[in-house]
């Protein structure tokens, strides 16, 4: 299949990651049960991924059974297939269109998770205190995603600054005069530790100021931010219905599924003309 409709793998990404999945696993006693096929399981995958639908519903669509989807997500999850598909997209567009380092992006945003689950979720301060969770991300100036971390809804996005620069899969260039990488912040970044991070890493921070922090001349000049590409990118995740409401209990399940979103946006990325 050469061209993506949005449930299925196409060829070319199909070529991109089957190089990754693990062989099968030996069975203790020596036999097995008819396998079935890698791409289609994956295919399950990604339909549950794109729609929401639940594991049980792909019987249904006679594509695969969701025992069989499900349990080769997990031996996926747990070999890191997922999570290197999306850093082997961010090396092939920097590659082609080389990752520009110089405006980053940090924002994050929230979501409702109506299970609950373990790990990573909390009272959604915004949403009545009910359970939700929150996903802070970190992208460049075209809106490709480098760094994501998840965490409770009622927690500050400041607090997940540092986490989310250390979550950046591949190798970021050192900035110096010559080249030097602005971070885009908005108002919940505004404190202390962000700066202290920001003097860390060696980025300029470029944050918005307060109404109160303006005179009136400086009001009427000031230029839109270039942050909301990182709300594009939040935009672009929620086109994924699994992500948008956390259906997974499980904080690892729940991760995957975004890595696997993430590794997408970016291959359709590394595959655009420069």
């Amino acid at each position: 299949m050469k061209k993506d409709d949005g449930w299925r793998v196409p060829d070319e990404r199909w070529r991109r990651i089957e190089p990754l999945l693990p062989a099968r696993p030996e069975h203790p006693l020596g036999c097995h049960n008819p396998r079935v096929p890698d791409r289609q399981a994956l295919d399950g995958i990604l339909l549950v991924l794109r729609t929401g639908m639940q594991w049980g519903a792909l019987k249904a669509t006679g594509l695969c059974h969701p025992s069989s989807a499900y349990r080769r997500f997990r031996e996926w999850l747990t070999a890191g297939v997922f999570r290197e598909f999306w850093r082997q997209g961010l090396l092939a567009y920097d590659g082609l269109a080389k990752i520009d380092w110089r405006w980053l992006a940090l924002d994050g945003t929230q979501g409702k998770a109506p299970l609950g689950g373990e790990k990573k979720t909390g009272p959604n301060p915004t949403d009545r205190a009910k359970r939700g969770t929150k996903r802070s991300l970190l992208t460049d100036s075209r809106g490709v995603p480098l760094g994501l971390v998840v965490a409770g809804a009622n927690t500050n996005d400041f607090k997940l600054a540092r986490s989310t620069l250390e979550s950046i899969p591949v190798r970021r260039p050192l900035p110096n005069r010559s080249r030097r990488q602005t971070l885009c912040v908005d108002l919940g970044y505004a404190f202390r530790p962000v700066r202290e991070l920001v003097q860390e890493y060696g980025f300029t921070l470029r944050a918005p100021r307060r109404r109160s922090q303006l005179s009136p001349r400086s009001a009427r000049r000031r230029r839109p931010s270039p942050r909301w590409v990182v709300e594009r990118t939040h935009s672009w995740l929620n086109r994924f219905r699994r992500l948008l409401v956390r259906w997974e209990k499980r904080e690892d399940t729940y991760v995957a599924m975004l890595h696997f979103a993430l590794g997408i946006i970016t291959w359709f990325h590394s595959l655009l003309p420069k």
